[in-house]
């Protein structure tokens, strides 16, 4: 099991010039970094590489970025430019040598209105159409695609672990699997822990964070659940924290953060990491 941390805490957009984080997530104990990749153009991937190794990091994920343009339920163009970018950052990840394209990989977050059952069920088949080429074309590259499902609130979409697995199943190609989170499975979720056993073999990724989207362990989240049933599922992916502040003020927007609520971000990773390697491993 390796512990990240995710820059869209630190930064939007991450940028060659954000590689001047990595020294300070290395001192602080971090195994992984997951890069929130909004443009293929922000960097040059075999710069961010050689930081990475300099430092003793791997790219542990690579976190696709969907606003209202990038969309594979939605227009023709919204399609296409989803498929562009998810294609783009796929070959990025070859060059940085990371496994994992996470994220809410189906459509753009914030789309959430209710549509009725014959219109949902045409978007589902568009989805599971697309994740296939993208599960093959990632799969072809020795990389594979982790999908998110989010609250009710930032989709309309993939809420639950069994609507993730569902489109799993639809799409039945091994290099899709199942990112769960913190955050979203406290919203829609009836038990943690028993999300994650359902998930077993299929969960690749998970993302951490307190109820508030503040730090893991201050919180009411059942964290002891969530150990034990990583336990047994023999979880060995990547735990990434993920937590937004008013520090990053165009995530703190879509993300909803309209007060400060940690002290600072530097003690959301420091107690947070501290806290998950002293309950998960």
């Amino acid at each position: 099991m390796k512990f990240g941390i995710n820059t869209f805490l630190f930064t939007s957009p991450f940028t060659n010039a954000s590689t001047r984080l990595f020294r300070k997530f290395k001192e602080w104990g971090f195994d992984a970094v997951e890069l929130a990749i909004e443009d293929p153009s922000h960097i040059d991937p075999k710069h961010v590489r050689r930081e990475l190794d300099r430092h003793g990091l791997v790219c542990g994920s690579v976190c696709a970025c969907l606003g209202p343009d990038r969309d594979l339920r939605g227009t023709a163009e919204q399609q296409r430019n989803a498929l562009k970018y998810m294609k783009a950052l796929i070959d990025q990840m070859v060059v940085l040598d990371c496994p994992s394209l996470i994220g809410p990989v189906y459509s753009s977050v914030g789309r959430a209105d209710a549509v009725p059952r014959a219109e949902y069920r045409k978007q589902w088949q568009t989805v599971v159409r697309h994740l296939r080429a993208l599960a093959e074309y990632a799969g072809k590259r020795g990389r594979r695609i982790c999908l998110e499902p989010l609250n009710r609130f930032e989709t309309d979409f993939i809420n639950t672990c069994d609507q993730a697995l569902a489109m799993i199943r639809d799409v039945n190609r091994p290099a899709l699997k199942l990112h769960l989170d913190t955050f979203h499975m406290n919203i829609e979720e009836k038990h943690l822990g028993e999300a994650i056993r359902k998930a077993g073999k299929h969960l690749a990724h998970l993302h951490a964070c307190g109820s508030d989207r503040g730090t893991p362990g201050g919180d009411h989240t059942d964290w002891k659940s969530i150990a034990a049933a990583l336990k047994a599922i023999r979880f060995n992916g990547c735990v990434v924290i993920e937590s937004f502040t008013t520090d990053v003020k165009v995530i703190a927007r879509a993300a909803a953060i309209w007060r400060r609520i940690e002290p600072t971000r530097d003690e959301i990773a420091v107690n947070g990491l501290r806290f998950l390697k002293r309950t998960l491993r």
